[in-house]
Order: structure tokens, then sequence, then C-alpha cells
């Protein structure tokens, strides 16, 4: 396998655990804080993953997708959307989910 494959692949897992960790979070009666805080770790980490790649892989040629990302602002965009993600998500949870837990 080479380096590009298993960048992508870890960026994949991590991705779903970040998916399977956030919505196995919330159970009926409550939520689980380490949970949650990993869901965010490995979305951060997926983003930082995504960021090395098109760091190694850009503008040569790899493949099409890293290519777009052939500038360092543009590499920057990616840990820029990953932070602001975990920080909607996080604004979601706290103003619309939790409530819903706190008033139980």
């Amino acid at each position: 396998m080479t380096p590009f494959v298993l960048l992508a692949a870890a960026a994949a897992l991590f991705f779903v655990a970040h998916v399977l960790l956030l919505f196995t979070s919330f159970g009926k009666d409550s939520y689980n804080r380490k949970k949650y805080l990993w869901s965010h770790l490995t979305l951060w980490i997926c983003g930082v993953i995504l960021f090395a790649m098109t760091t190694l892989f850009a503008g040569k040629g790899t493949s099409e997708v890293m290519d777009v990302f052939d500038t360092p602002v543009k590499r920057w965009l990616i840990l820029v959307v990953a932070l602001g993600l975990s920080a909607i998500a996080h604004t979601v949870v706290k103003l619309l989910v939790m409530p819903k837990y706190q008033a139980r």
C-alpha cells in the first residue's frame, strides 16, 4: 500500500469513528461526555490527516482531488472547516440537544 492510500484510509476511518461516536454519545436518558469529546477529537484528527495529505501530495498528480489544494491557503482551509464543523456541531448540541436532557 502506498502512503497516499494509507493516509486516505486513516482519514476515512477517523471520519467514520467520528460519526459513530457522535451518534452513540446520546442515549434515551443521558449522554456520554467521553464519547462526545472523542467524536470531536476524531474529527480534528481526520482534518489533520487530510491537511497532511494535501501538503504531501497536492500538485504531484497523485490525485485530482489533492491537486485542488495546491496553495497554503487552500490547505489551511481544511483545518478551518474541520474546526468550524466541530464548533457548529457543539453549538447545535448545546442549544438544541442538551436542553432536552436537562428537562428530564
